[in-house]
């Protein structure tokens, strides 16, 4: 766990998967082939707490939703950090890289599947959600407790902000 809170330490950008990461991966489709997505409100008061605390947050999927940049505007996630329909994300994470002008790693990735480990090996803290493809979690710096779409993100938040020595602070101001 050291060397988690370490790379943590150092984070700057929260980068999120979306089927699996932000929902528990279930497409729910009605006969007219409306999609429906579930996401989790404490993912997304952990999300607001990472931005609160200066941490951006970007988004890269494989598939493409309305939905998605619906739940984004919510969070106040800026949609020149949304990427969506990327099957290989490597060329999103190059974009964002020249965008922020970070360094990889001041990056932490959270993923749950395959298609997620080009980036994961590329950032400087790769998290796999608890219910993650065996091998993404062999390949993780960090796996959390709760599953996708159960609460992962805001673990992987509080996660962050507690190595960084935001946390206490910022949960004692619910207090006033």
């Amino acid at each position: 766990m050291k060397k988690a809170r370490e790379l943590a330490e150092l984070i700057k950008l929260v980068i999120l998967d979306v089927d699996g990461v932000l929902t528990d991966g279930s497409l729910f489709f009605d006969n007219t082939g409306q999609e429906y997505k579930a996401f989790n409100s404490k993912d997304g008061h952990g999300i607001r707490m990472l931005q609160d605390a200066g941490i951006e947050i970007a988004i890269i999927t494989g598939r493409t939703s309305e939905l998605l940049l619906h739940r984004a505007k919510n969070l106040q996630i800026s949609p020149s950090l949304i990427y969506q329909g990327y099957r290989d994300k490597r060329p999103a994470l190059e974009d964002l890289l020249k965008k922020t002008e970070l360094s990889p790693k001041n990056i932490a990735y959270v993923g749950d599947d395959v298609i997620d480990l080009p980036i994961m090996s590329k950032v400087g803290m790769a998290i796999a959600v608890n219910d993650a493809h065996h091998f993404v979690i062999k390949h993780s710096d960090w796996v959390t407790q709760a599953s996708g779409g159960r609460g992962a993100v805001r673990e992987v938040s509080e996660m962050i902000l507690d190595a960084q020595g935001k946390l206490a602070s910022m949960l004692d101001s619910y207090l006033r």
